[in-house]
C-alpha cells in the first residue's frame, strides 16, 4: 500500500523533476539551444493548461452526474480553435505589435491606454480566478484523502495539505515565473514544464481509460452495456444549460488570464497557431475519449455514495492497481499545478503593472522615473503578487469548506472572467467602442455576476444571509440573487449568464453610442481593428526631450545591457557612429513599446509622457497622418447626415405650410358656418320685429305668435353663442370642471329623464342595465349628463326604425369604464363617419331645425377634458357611440 508519506515523496520528486526541466529549458534558451522550445508542439502542449483538475477529475464527475454535459468542456474550445482561429490570430498579432503583457493590458491599450480600466480588469481577473485556484487545491486535497482513506494511515487535515500545496506552488512559480522582468519575453522554463505536465496528464488519463475498457471490462461493448441509459438522454444536449456551457467554455479560451498568457504572450511565432488549430482540438479529443467509460465503470463497481469526481483514482484503487492510481494522481497533480503556476504568473503581471506601478508613479509624480530603479520594484511586487494570488485561492477554499462539485466551482470562475468579452470583442471590431462603455459594462457584469453566482457560492453564512438568498435584498422579491425580476430561470448558472452578460452587452452598446472616443482611442482603434494592414503610429515629442533621460529610463526598466543594445541598434538605423541615437519620433515609439513589454501599455505611456515632458504637442498632426482616411470618411458621413437633416427640415416645413393652409381654410369654413347659423335666427328676429313695428292693427293672437317666435329665436341665438364659446374654452383647455363623486346610475337617470318626453312622443323604447351601473365616478356629473343627453337625443332623432330602440349600457373593460349609447337604425354611412365630429356638420334634414351641428364636437371635447374618449363604433345594424373613461375615475360601490 502507498502511504501518505510515500505519496508526498513522489510529489516532491515530481516537482524536482519539473525544476530540472524548467532550469534546463531556461539555460537552453539563454544559450540559443533547444529549438524544440520554440516549436509548435511545445506551444500546443502549453495551451493544454486549459485542462485543469476540473477537466481531469471534474469531467468524469460531470459525466456521472449529468451525462453528455461534460462534452461542453471540450466542445467550446474546439469550436474556437477550428472556427474562430482568425480571432486568435488577430489577438496574437496585436499582442506582438503592441507589446501586450496581459488581457488587462490589451483592453487598457485599446481604450486609450486607460490605467483605470486596467485596474478594473485586473481586480475582476483576480476575483474571477480565485475560485479556480481553490478548485485546484480542493482537487489535490481530495486526491490525497483518497489514498489516506485507502491505507488507513494518519495524514494531515485537508487544510494543512492545501496550505503546503499552495506554498509549494507559490515557491515554484516565483523561482521560474519572475526570472525576467519583461513579461512579453517567453517564460521558456515554465512553458516547457507545462508541456511536460500536459504529456503526463494525457498519459495518465489514457492509461486509466484503457484499463477501464480492457481491464475492468472486456472491451467497449462490455463497458457500454453497463451504462445507465439516463447518461445518454437526448434532453441533456442542446438545451439552455448545454448551450450556456458551450458558450462559457469558448469564452474561457479567450478571456481567462492564463489562456491569454499561453496563447498570446507566450507565442513565439504566429504560424504556431496554424498547428494548434488542429493539434489542440486533437489533444482535447484524447482527453475526453475515456471520460464516459470511466464514469460508467465507477458507477457500476463502486458504492453508490462514492464521489464521481474521484473515479479516475478510486476505480484503479478499488481494483488493486496502486501504481496506475499513482500515475492518475500525478496526472491530476499536473493538471492542478500547471493551472496555478500560469494563472499566478499572469495575475502577478497584471497586479504589478496596473496597480503597484501606477501607485508608485502617482506617489512619485514629481520625480523623473529614469532616476529610480523600477526593475527591483516590479520584480518584488510580482513575487509578492504570486504569493497573494495563491493565498486568496487558499482562503476561498477555506471559506467555502471545499464543498461542491469541481465543475460548479470552475463554472463560477469561467463566468467571472467572461465579463470582459463584450469590451474585448467590441474593441477588436468596432471603432466607436469607448472607454466609458468598457468600464461601465465590465462593472455592471462584474457586480451582477458577484451578486447572482459568486457570493451565493460561499453559502448563507458569509457574504449573503439566508434571508437575502431566499427573499431577496431588503426583502424585495425581484432582487432574489438567483431569481432576479422573477424571470423563472431555474438553473443558477444560466440565470447568472443571462443577466450578467446580457446587461453587460446592453450597457456597452448604449454607452458607446452615447459617448465619443477620445483622440488616442480613435488612434488605438485603427491600430487594433486594422492590425494586419496598419503601421505603428509615430508619437510626437517635444524639443526638450533629452536622449540621456530616455537611456536612463530604458536602463531602469529593461536593464543596462538590453537598453544599450536597443539604443545602438537605433543609432545604426539612423546612420550614426555614436552609441546614442537622436531622440526621434521613431525612437520614442519603439522605446515605449519595449517598456510596455515590461510594465504594460498604460504605465509605459505614463512614464514616457513624464520623461518627454508631456509629449502630445504634435499628437493632432500624427492623428491626421495615421487616420487621414478615417477622418475623410467621418467628414463625408457628417455631410451626408447634415444633408439628410436639411432634407428632413424641408419636409417638415412643407408639412407645416400645408397645415397652415389647411387651418386657414378651416377658419374660413368655420366663419362661414358661424355666419350662416347666426344669420338665420337674427333674420327671423329682425323680420318679425319689423312686422310688429309697422302694424298697429294686429290682434292679440298674432302679437303673441310673433312675440313667441322672437323669444324662441333669441333663445336659439343665445344657445348657439353659448355653444360656440363653450367649445372654444374646451378646445383651449380652459374649461372649469366641477368634479365630484357620483353614482353612474344617477348620471344616466338624469339624462334619460331629460329626454323622456321626446322618447314618449316617438314611442321609443329605452334599454339599460342598472346592475352594471353600480359604479361610483369622480367626474363632472353635469358635463357627463350633457354628453349623454346629446347622444340619446341624436339617437332618437336620427333613428329611422319604428319604433326606435335606444340602449344605454355600461361596464368595465380592460381597466376602462365604457358607456355605449346605441340605436336600432341603419347607422351612419362610411362616407359620413369622418364628418360627424366636425363643427356644424348635419347629416340629414330630419329634425334639423334648431340644431347647429355642435352637439357631437362639444360632447367629444367634454369627454376629452374628463380624461376619456368619445368614438363611433356602429355597424349597419345601428349607430353606436362609445364613451371610454380611465379606470381611475371609476370605483365600484364596494370601495366607497
Amino acid at each position: 500500500m502507498i502511504s501518505f508519506n510515500i505519496l508526498v515523496s513522489i510529489c516532491l520528486l515530481y516537482v524536482v523533476g519539473l525544476f530540472v526541466v524548467a532550469y534546463a529549458a531556461e539555460r537552453g534558451a539563454e544559450n540559443g539551444r533547444f529549438k524544440l522550445l520554440r516549436s509548435p508542439l511545445v506551444y500546443t502542449l502549453s495551451i493544454s493548461v486549459y485542462c485543469t483538475a476540473w477537466t481531469f477529475y471534474g469531467a468524469v464527475g460531470s459525466a456521472a452526474r449529468s451525462g453528455l454535459e461534460f462534452v461542453t468542456i471540450y466542445l467550446g474550445p474546439t469550436l474556437v480553435f477550428v472556427g474562430w482561429w482568425w480571432l486568435l490570430r488577430k489577438l496574437v498579432r496585436i499582442g506582438r505589435v503592441q507589446r501586450i503583457t496581459s488581457i488587462a493590458d490589451l483592453l487598457s491599450s485599446r481604450y486609450g491606454k486607460s490605467g483605470g480600466l486596467a485596474v478594473i480588469v485586473t481586480v475582476l481577473a483576480v476575483v474571477g480566478t480565485t475560485p479556480y485556484i481553490a478548485l485546484q487545491l480542493q482537487s489535490m486535497t481530495l486526491s490525497f484523502a483518497v489514498f489516506t482513506t485507502a491505507t488507513g494511515a494518519p495524514a494531515p487535515s485537508p487544510t494543512v495539505t492545501a496550505f503546503y500545496v499552495a506554498a509549494g506552488l507559490a515557491v515554484f512559480t516565483i523561482i521560474f515565473g519572475t526570472r525576467n522582468l519583461d513579461a512579453n519575453e517567453r517564460h521558456h522554463g515554465v512553458v516547457t514544464a507545462i508541456a511536460v505536465e500536459a504529456v503526463v496528464k494525457l498519459a495518465a488519463l489514457l492509461s486509466v481509460g484503457i484499463f477501464v475498457v480492457w481491464g475492468v471490462a472486456s472491451g467497449p461493448v462490455d463497458i457500454f452495456s453497463r451504462m445507465d441509459p439516463e447518461l445518454l438522454q437526448s434532453s441533456q444536449v442542446f438545451n439552455a444549460r448545454w448551450m450556456t456551457l458551450n458558450f462559457l467554455s469558448a469564452c474561457a479560451i479567450i478571456c481567462l488570464p492564463r489562456m491569454f498568457q499561453v496563447i498570446v504572450v507566450e507565442n513565439a511565432n504566429e504560424r504556431h497557431l496554424a498547428t494548434a488549430s488542429w493539434a489542440f482540438p486533437l489533444y482535447l479529443f484524447l482527453m475526453s475519449l475515456f471520460v464516459l467509460p470511466i464514469a460508467i465503470a465507477g458507477q457500476s463497481i463502486l458504492p453508490a455514495d462514492a464521489n464521481p469526481d474521484l473515479f479516475v483514482l478510486t476505480v484503479p484503487l478499488d481494483q488493486g492497481y496502486q501504481t496506475l492510481a499513482t500515475l492518475a494522481f500525478l496526472g491530476g497533480f499536473s493538471s492542478a499545478t500547471s493551472m496555478v503556476i500560469v494563472a499566478s504568473i499572469a495575475l502577478s503581471t497584471m497586479v504589478s503593472n496596473h496597480i503597484v506601478l501606477p501607485l508608485w508613479l502617482r506617489k512619485n509624480a514629481n520625480r523623473n522615473p529614469a532616476s529610480d530603479d523600477v526593475r527591483d520594484l516590479l520584480l518584488r511586487s510580482r513575487r509578492v503578487s504570486i504569493a497573494v494570488v495563491v493565498a486568496l485561492g487558499f482562503l476561498y477554499f477555506q471559506f467555502t469548506g471545499g464543498t461542491g462539485a469541481l465543475a460548479s466551482i470552475g463554472l463560477i470562475a469561467f463566468l467571472g472572467v467572461a465579463q470582459v468579452l463584450p469590451a474585448l470583442l467590441g474593441g477588436l471590431f468596432w471603432s466607436s467602442a469607448t472607454r466609458p462603455a468598457a468600464i461601465a459594462s465590465i462593472c455592471t457584469g462584474f457586480f451582477i455576476w458577484a451578486y447572482t453566482l459568486f457570493f451565493p457560492s460561499f453559502g448563507s453564512s458569509v457574504l449573503l444571509s439566508a434571508e437575502t438568498l431566499a427573499l431577496g435584498l431588503f426583502g424585495v422579491a425581484a432582487l432574489i440573487p438567483q431569481n432576479l425580476m422573477g424571470v423563472g430561470i431555474n438553473d443558477p448558472l444560466v440565470h447568472a449568464v443571462f443577466w450578467s452578460l446580457g446587461l453587460n452587452t446592453i450597457v456597452f452598446v448604449l454607452v458607446s453610442l452615447l459617448t465619443t472616443p477620445s483622440a488616442i482611442e480613435r488612434l488605438q482603434s485603427v491600430q487594433f481593428i486594422n492590425v494586419f494592414g496598419q503601421m505603428s503610429p509615430r508619437r510626437g515629442i517635444t524639443r526638450s526631450t533629452a536622449i540621456e533621460d530616455l537611456l536612463i529610463l530604458a536602463q531602469r526598466i529593461l536593464g543596462r545591457d538590453e537598453a544599450m543594445a536597443l539604443f545602438k541598434t537605433q543609432a545604426r538605423h539612423q546612420g550614426k557612429d555614436s552609441p546614442l541615437p537622436d531622440a526621434t519620433n521613431e525612437l520614442v515609439a519603439t522605446l515605449e513599446r519595449e517598456i510596455a513589454g515590461s510594465v504594460g501599455a498604460a504605465a509605459a505611456h505614463a512614464m514616457m509622457a513624464q520623461v518627454t515632458g508631456g509629449a502630445e504637442i504634435s499628437f493632432e498632426d500624427m492623428i491626421a497622418v495615421a487616420d487621414e482616411t478615417a477622418q475623410i470618411m467621418e467628414y463625408s458621413a457628417r455631410l451626408e447626415t447634415q444633408s439628410k437633416e436639411l432634407e428632413q427640415a424641408a419636409v417638415q416645413l412643407r408639412h407645416a405650410n400645408a397645415k397652415l393652409t389647411e387651418l386657414g381654410a378651416q377658419k374660413d369654413t368655420f366663419l362661414s358656418q358661424v355666419s350662416h347659423e347666426l344669420r338665420t335666427p337674427m333674420t327671423s328676429i329682425r323680420t318679425f320685429s319689423e312686422i310688429l313695428q309697422d302694424n298697429d292693427t294686429l290682434d292679440p293672437d298674432q302679437l303673441n305668435h310673433f312675440a313667441t317666435i322672437i323669444h324662441d329665436e333669441s333663445i336659439r341665438l343665445t344657445r348657439l353663442l353659448d355653444d360656440i364659446l363653450d367649445l372654444s374654452f374646451m378646445e383651449n383647455g380652459r374649461v372649469q370642471l366641477n368634479l365630484e363623486t357620483v353614482p353612474l346610475s344617477r348620471v344616466i337617470d338624469r339624462a334619460l329623464t331629460t329626454t323622456q318626453a321626446q322618447a314618449t312622443e316617438l314611442g321609443a323604447k329605452i334599454l339599460r342595465d342598472k346592475t352594471a351601473e353600480r359604479v361610483m365616478l369622480y367626474t363632472d356629473s353635469d358635463r357627463l349628463s350633457q354628453v349623454l343627453i346629446n347622444l340619446v337625443t341624436n339617437a332618437l332623432k336620427h333613428c329611422d326604425t319604428s319604433p326606435p330602440e335606444v340602449s344605454v349600457l355600461s361596464g368595465i373593460h380592460e381597466d376602462q369604464l365604457v358607456i355605449a349609447v346605441a340605436d336600432n337604425g341603419k347607422g351612419i354611412s362610411d362616407d359620413d363617419i369622418d364628418l360627424i365630429f366636425e363643427k356644424f356638420s348635419k347629416l340629414s334634414n330630419k329634425f334639423s331645425s334648431g340644431s347647429a351641428g355642435l352637439g357631437l364636437p362639444i360632447s367629444r371635447e367634454i369627454v376629452k377634458n374628463l380624461g376619456g374618449t368619445l368614438s363611433y363604433a356602429g355597424t349597419d345594424k345601428g349607430a353606436v357611440f362609445r364613451i371610454t373613461l380611465p379606470v381611475v375615475a371609476a370605483e365600484p360601490f364596494a370601495a366607497q
